[in-house]
């Protein structure tokens, strides 16, 4: 499978961004989606996650009510919608795909597939 992100980009703190990840490739074979962030000298973080088949959402307590993962399973697309942006939710955001079934998502080391990344910079 293949990921591409898209949407990042500089936004002032309060303002809003849209990421976008189109999944190519064997897509069926991975149950959930997920985005991951890393700020510069932090390790990988997760942020939010999505099962294809029902939608279930899960997030990061830090941005719970701030950011909304949603999908497009005719499209093959995954979005972040991102509101009230903080200058601490700068960093290079990563989609990924988890190929298993599991009854939450959240552990970086269960997705396999990674996007290349795209950054996000809030100005305060």
């Amino acid at each position: 499978v293949q990921l591409v992100e898209s949407g990042g980009g500089l936004v002032q703190a309060g303002g809003s961004l849209r990421l976008s990840c189109a999944a190519s490739g064997r897509i069926s074979s991975y149950p959930a989606m997920g985005w991951f962030r890393q700020a510069p000298g932090k390790e990988r973080e997760f942020v939010a996650a999505i099962r294809w088949s029902r939608g279930d959402t899960y997030y990061a307590d830090s941005v719970k009510g701030r950011f909304t993962i949603s999908r497009d399973n005719a499209k093959n697309m995954v979005f972040l919608q991102m509101n009230s942006l903080k200058p601490e939710d700068t960093a290079i955001y990563y989609c990924a795909a988890d190929e298993y079934y599991r009854s939450a998502y959240s552990a970086e080391t269960d997705f396999g597939a990674w996007g290349q990344g795209t950054q996000v910079t809030v100005s305060s």
